[in-house]
């Protein structure tokens, strides 16, 4: 599970700015050793806040000593496995590598495909469905309004969908001389 991205260097003495996206910025550092996305292994030993945006930290990394170190981990993702993570509070709330995976249903009960992704560009959470037929993936706004029902033990995700859903984009128009 992403739960958060190192930034850039933070000063010379091995400091890194950290994104955290937990919904307590910094929480992150509660849960242990990291995996980077490479594959290392990242222990957080200090954590404070910056003045600005809420869910950017500046981290202190066990190993972490000088600014060029630190400049090493920018861009680098942090996981925790799923099974660190317990269970949401509210029934409503859903880890998103839950939902990865699950069957993509109408309200009619027809197979329309399955979740690959919930990403968020920015604009809220989104799924991204793999068409049961193939063909290119389609994002469905992550509401109640698109997604009324979500059955975690059946494992299926109930949508209302656009009916053009998985109809390909429309070409631009053409600009005439």
């Amino acid at each position: 599970m992403l739960l958060g991205e190192f930034g850039r260097a933070h000063g010379l003495a091995g400091e890194v700015r950290l994104k955290s996206y937990t919904a307590d910025p910094a929480a992150i550092g509660s849960y242990g050793a990291l995996r980077g996305a490479d594959g290392r292994t990242v222990e957080i030993t200090a954590l404070r806040p910056t003045s600005g945006a809420p869910d950017i930290l500046i981290a202190r990394v066990a190993g972490i000593a000088g600014r060029n170190a630190a400049e090493a981990l920018n861009r680098l993702a942090l996981y925790v496995p799923r099974d660190r993570l317990g269970l949401p509070e509210d029934e409503d709330e859903f880890f998103s590598a839950d939902l990865v995976g699950l069957a993509v249903t109408d309200a009619a009960g027809r197979h329309l495909g399955t979740v690959r992704a919930v990403p968020n560009y920015g604009g809220g959470d989104l799924l991204e469905i793999a068409p049961a037929g193939g063909g290119a993936t389609a994002l469905l706004p992550f509401t109640r309004a698109f997604v009324p029902a979500i059955d975690l033990a059946a494992r299926i995700v109930t949508v209302d969908p656009p009916d053009d859903l998985f109809a390909p984009a429309a070409p631009p128009p053409s600009e005439e001389a």
